[in-house]
């Protein structure tokens, strides 16, 4: 497996407007828009910086995976995600090495890259995303 970058950081928000504003008006980083991945239940937006981003993430529904992590630990960062060369084959070694995923098969994601979860109880507590663009 090539992990090539940290491709974002995923910080669960409870509303995209407010968070916005420490990352722009504060921070000073771009806003390049949001997007809402249905499937996720989920509305995303992305500030990069550098090779990377921030990733605020919005819940669109009570019962999405959003919703459970702001309910159980409140705002914060909610996962690290790394770039990888090929997202099949890297899911196929950390099966093999024993590692659980969330996904055995990559779906897609926000931008129509293809994401994948490597599940926390593997990975030290740590929601680990693997995607490719």
């Amino acid at each position: 497996m090539k992990i090539l970058k940290i491709d974002h950081l995923g910080i669960a928000v409870k509303s995209i407007d407010d968070g916005k504003n420490f990352w722009t008006d504060v921070l000073g980083l771009p806003f390049e828009g949001s997007e809402t991945v249905q499937e996720q239940k989920v509305t995303t937006a992305f500030f990069p910086v550098g090779e990377s981003e921030v990733e605020l993430l919005e819940s669109t529904a009570p019962d999405g995976p959003i919703a459970k992590f702001l309910e159980k630990k409140g705002e914060g960062i909610q996962h690290v995600a790394f770039r990888v060369e090929n997202i099949e084959e890297a899911l196929a070694e950390l099966k093999e090495k024993g590692i659980r995923l969330i996904d055995e098969k990559p779906r897609i994601g926000a931008g129509g890259g293809k994401i994948a979860f490597l599940h926390p109880k593997s990975t030290n507590g740590v929601l680990v995303e693997l995607c490719e663009r």
